[in-house]
């Protein structure tokens, strides 16, 4: 098939108009945003997204896990489409960029398809996966995964957050519980634009990351069970303090991921302690320990290094522990005909790149398993993400988006 010519260009004006449009929805408290899954924010910003999609001429079908797809016709009707996006819905303090800039951008090249009146052999389907983050119901990237047959649809629905709510019950509330059968759409290719959320790109100055694997990742949940008593009448030799077994495992942690640099990293995230007094020993301690490596074998063995030696520091502190993994994924490798057509298309548009490997999970992880799949990353400011001061610049998101436009249209091939 023909490659795209390098005149084959995206707004990036009206990219970045509709990605800070979309952050006026679900704002953050310093200029980053709020929208996470399910909630009425997400509901909002999903039907700007659809409005935008229907004004490009797109029809929407939606499955029971309530992500959305965008669909523009392909003059070929037994041709599988190519699929392109990400994720609209944030971290509790997040980004403007992160996931937003992937679904937009899958806007913004068929906005651009249309008005160089290109018609393409397979159709081209921008989607939206419901849950990326996480945050609000884990696991990550929860409707990919449920799509790919990784778990099921009702264990998905049964996830409870903070406040007792059932991940089914807000999707059916928020009005975005739709009917088609999870997973029964067939993919030719899925491509996914995101932000580095590392600092390699712009450390090295350059415009394109492609990504040539994911990291695997595993999140190991552990209850550490003291004795809760008073601070200052409970001798120091009597205490059972859950405390002491959380700062001990995390050092842990620290020291497994320290011994298997630069190929693999390892810390405690999430962290919550009872009954969290100031004058009150810590009766327990729960704590998500989330370790990744690009390496199978690697990360098998630091989850075995942690569930062997951590057992044993607590029961020398007098306290209980136990282990259970709420999320994981192996090392997913992207497509490699995929890949080469991102290094193509950044070479035939005159765009640095290098190869880089994912440190974050994306919903392009879970798709790799039933369909070929590749990402593209742009830089962004020190790496940060997953915060409200994350930023990018419009030039990396239009170098991003036109990579990405020059990918998906090779793989969904231009007739005429």
């Amino acid at each position: 098939m023909a490659a795209p010519g390098e005149n084959l260009r995206i707004d990036g004006d009206r990219l970045w108009d509709s990605i800070h449009a979309m952050a006026e929805i679900g704002p953050g408290i310093a200029g980053g945003s709020n929208r996470q899954t399910v909630t009425d924010e997400d509901a909002e910003g999903r039907k700007l997204f659809q409005k935008w999609c229907e004004d490009a001429g797109l029809t929407m079908g939606v499955d029971q896990m309530g992500t959305m797809f965008m669909r523009r016709e392909g003059t070929d009707p037994d041709a599988l489409p190519v699929y392109v996006g990400s994720h609209l819905d944030t971290q509790p303090t997040g980004g403007r960029y992160d996931g937003v800039l992937g679904v937009l951008a899958g806007l913004e090249i068929v906005r651009s398809l249309n008005d160089l009146d290109i018609k393409t052999k397979h159709p081209i389907v921008v989607t939206n996966w419901t849950n990326e983050e996480g945050t609000r119901y884990a696991p990550a990237m929860m409707a990919s995964g449920v799509f790919a047959g990784i778990f099921p649809k009702e264990e998905a629905y049964g996830k409870v957050d903070a406040n007792g709510l059932k991940f089914g019950d807000e999707l059916k509330r928020i009005g975005w519980l739709g009917d088609e059968e999870v997973g029964a759409r067939k993919m030719h290719a899925f491509l996914e634009l995101h932000i580095e959320q590392g600092p390699i790109l712009e450390a090295e100055g350059k415009d394109i990351g492609v990504v040539t694997h994911g990291q695997g990742l595993r999140w190991i949940e552990i209850t550490v069970t003291g004795k809760e008593s008073h601070t200052g009448s409970t001798p120091m030799p009597m205490r059972k303090n859950a405390g002491r077994g959380l700062a001990q495992i995390t050092e842990l942690v620290h020291e497994i991921a320290m011994d298997n640099a630069p190929n693999a990293v390892g810390a405690i995230g999430h962290i919550d302690v009872y009954p969290n007094s100031r004058n009150i020993i810590p009766g327990k301690v729960v704590f998500t320990v989330d370790m990744r490596s690009h390496e199978l074998e690697r990360l098998n063995g630091m989850v075995d290094q942690l569930m062997a030696e951590a057992p044993k520091l607590c029961e020398a502190l007098g306290v209980e522990f136990s282990a259970e993994i709420v999320g994981q994924f192996d090392p997913p490798a992207f497509d490699e005909k995929l890949v080469q057509s991102i290094r193509d298309a950044a070479d035939r548009l005159g765009y640095s790149h290098k190869d880089i490997i994912s440190g974050a999970g994306h919903d392009a992880c879970w798709i790799n398993r039933v369909a070929p799949t590749a990402m593209v990353m742009c830089p962004c400011v020190d790496g940060l993400s997953h915060n409200e001061a994350e930023d990018i610049s419009k030039e990396w998101s239009t170098a991003g988006a036109e990579v990405l436009f020059h990918a998906v249209v090779e793989a969904a091939e231009i007739v005429g």
